[in-house]
């Protein structure tokens, strides 16, 4: 397989060289938002067949446009990986379930957004308790597969499907799902959102975000764990 670039030619072994500091650096970023027990190294190991597979693949020119193509391949390979692994056990989105229930409940009665110790007290937990809880659920998902094929209940983004297959890629594109994502973390807590942005826009780690909100990296897991509760509460509302 020939490769060529504006500097000529290149072997496959030159490009995964060349961009096996991209993996590590994808693969660094997303073990941010995953549990302990996951190694990154096995994160780099997926990220890198990513790499080869976009390598394989790809029919353009070997440039900037190439590298944002891998990196799309390389998280899902990644993904691929977590998600055939079943890396969040069922304990944690068991507590994850419960502190949205929670944010549900506490919105619908009261008619505005719950602070941390009025999701303590409803929990029947102290605030340190709840905090641990969060602390406990880093990992926790805006969106999981299994919300697209649960047996016991009507999947709630179902609704949101618009292709007639039904894929959950298409759906999770889809406009009208990104607008509401969008209206959902506008009405999030000043601090949690300030997480939201640092986090997946800026793509900054949650130590990075830790200094410049100045509090510590565990703090900063509890806020992005906690503002997942609230967006999942609200999209199961729509």
């Amino acid at each position: 397989m020939i490769m060529y670039t504006a500097t000529g030619v290149k072997s496959k072994e030159d490009f995964v060289d060349e961009f096996a500091p991209l993996v590590k650096r994808i693969a660094y970023h997303m073990m941010s938002k995953l549990p302990a027990s996951v190694q990154v190294d096995d994160l780099i190991q997926a990220g890198m067949i990513g790499l080869l597979d976009a390598i394989n693949r790809y029919e353009g020119s070997y440039g900037r446009q190439f590298e944002s193509y891998a990196a799309q391949r390389i998280r899902g390979s990644i993904l691929d990986e977590l998600r055939d692994a079943d890396w969040l056990p069922r304990s944690i989105r068991k507590k994850m379930r419960q502190i949205e229930a929670a944010v549900n409940t506490l919105e619908q009665r009261n008619g505005c957004v719950p602070g941390e110790q009025e999701l303590a007290e409803e929990l029947k937990m102290s605030l340190s308790e709840y905090r641990s809880t969060l602390q406990s659920a880093r990992g926790a998902q805006l969106i999981y597969y299994e919300d697209f094929q649960q047996e016991d209940e009507e999947p709630f983004l179902d609704r949101l499907f618009i292709d007639e297959e039904g894929n959950p890629l298409n759906a999770l594109v889809d406009e009208s799902l990104r607008t509401l994502l969008v209206e959902a973390i506008d009405n999030l807590p000043e601090r949690e959102k300030m997480v939201m942005g640092m986090h997946y826009e800026q793509e900054m780690n949650l130590r990075e975000i830790g200094e410049v909100l100045g509090v510590s990296e565990s703090r900063v897991c509890q806020l992005h764990t906690q503002a997942i509760a609230r967006l999942r509460s609200r999209l199961r509302n729509l």
